[in-house]
Parts: structure tokens; C-alpha cells; sequence
């Protein structure tokens, strides 16, 4: 009985310690690249996918998050693998958690509205924001304070591109690009503002 309550008590001060340090595992040049890529995806659209067709506007987007995602999380991979103490390995868990129920909603939003309501696809730009505001507010106790002004512009800009997609025929690339290029970006920033530019000084 003793030894259980010890080891509960152990783990309540893990819990502790991790809320109280700030979350190390993702790196600015990362976040800040897949930023990059929602601009670049933003320019070449009308190159690369016909004008007004939801379907390839859904694949265009998703195969760009991909990319996105594939770039943040190898580096998370990396971190974790081979740099990681086993607290940081917990936290790096506890972090990944918290996004993973936002991006398996915004999976499976995409597909629903996807497959069967494409005349609502204009909407997703705004959802897919909301969504990550929304998964940047959950991680927030493990991340920089400063983040919570990203996850707020990112709720913001969803709710814009959700009435605006409301009255529009067709998905428009430069709510894509100017969102998630801004809100990259802007992450990135804070993620060296308050942790790299630290560790370097």
C-alpha cells in the first residue's frame, strides 16, 4: 500500500515538473518552414490545380499539411530518439497528445465534407484553422506563454474564413496561405523568441 502511494505521489510530481518546463522538443526552423510551404502552396496554386475544383483544392491542401506535418514531427522523431532524457521523452508525449485530437478531427472533417458534401469544401480553410488554434490552446501549458497568441490568431482567422466561405462558390487559396503562412511563421518566431535565442545567449 505504501509503495503505491509513493508511486503515485511520484508521478504527480512528474505532472508537476512537466507543466512548470517549458516544452523543448520542436524547433523554430521547422515550424517556421512549414510556414514557408503554405505560402509557396498559396502562389503556385493556380499553376497547379484547376480554378474551382474542390476536389483537387482538398488534395492540393492535404498533400501540402502532409509535407508539413512529415517536416515538425521528423524533428520531433529526432528529438525524442536521440536527444531526449526520459522526462523530456514524457513531456514530448504529453505534447503530441494533446495536438493529435485536433488533427484527427480536422482528418476527419476533410474527409466528410470531402467525399460527401463538396459544395461546403470552401469551409475547410477556416475549420483546418480553427482546429489548430484549438490544438495549440490544449498544448499551451507545455509551450512558450506566447503561443496563445498564435492559437487566438489562428481562431480569429478561422472564424473569418468560415463566413467568408460561407457565401463563396469555390475554395480561395490566399485564406491557405495567408493563415497558416502567417501562423507558421509567427510560431516559429516564438519558438526561438523564447527558448533557442535563450539557449544560444
Amino acid at each position: 500500500m505504501e509503495v503505491s502511494r509513493a508511486l503515485d505521489q511520484i508521478a504527480e510530481i512528474h505532472d508537476h515538473l512537466a507543466r512548470t518546463e517549458v516544452y523543448r522538443g520542436s524547433r523554430s526552423a521547422q515550424v517556421a518552414f512549414s510556414g514557408l510551404l503554405a505560402v509557396v502552396g498559396w502562389l503556385a496554386q493556380p499553376w497547379v490545380i484547376a480554378e474551382g475544383s474542390a476536389r483537387a483544392f482538398v488534395v492540393y491542401w492535404v498533400a501540402i499539411a502532409a509535407a508539413s506535418v512529415a517536416v515538425v514531427m521528423g524533428d520531433i522523431a529526432r528529438h525524442y530518439f536521440f536527444r531526449s532524457t526520459a522526462v523530456a521523452r514524457r513531456m514530448t508525449r504529453k505534447v503530441v497528445g494533446q495536438f493529435l485530437p485536433c488533427l484527427a478531427a480536422g482528418g476527419a472533417i476533410t474527409l466528410a465534407i470531402a467525399s460527401a458534401a463538396p459544395v461546403s469544401v470552401p469551409l475547410l480553410p477556416g475549420l483546418w484553422a480553427v482546429l489548430l488554434g484549438l490544438g495549440l490552446f490544449s498544448a499551451r501549458p507545455y509551450l512558450p506563454r506566447a503561443i496563445g497568441w498564435v492559437a487566438l490568431f489562428y481562431l480569429a482567422a478561422g472564424i473569418v474564413l468560415v463566413w467568408r466561405g460561407g457565401g463563396s462558390p469555390a475554395p480561395e487559396s490566399w485564406g491557405m496561405g495567408a493563415t497558416f503562412g502567417v501562423g507558421q511563421l509567427l510560431a516559429g518566431a516564438v519558438l526561438y523568441w523564447n527558448i533557442e535565442r535563450r539557449e544560444d545567449g
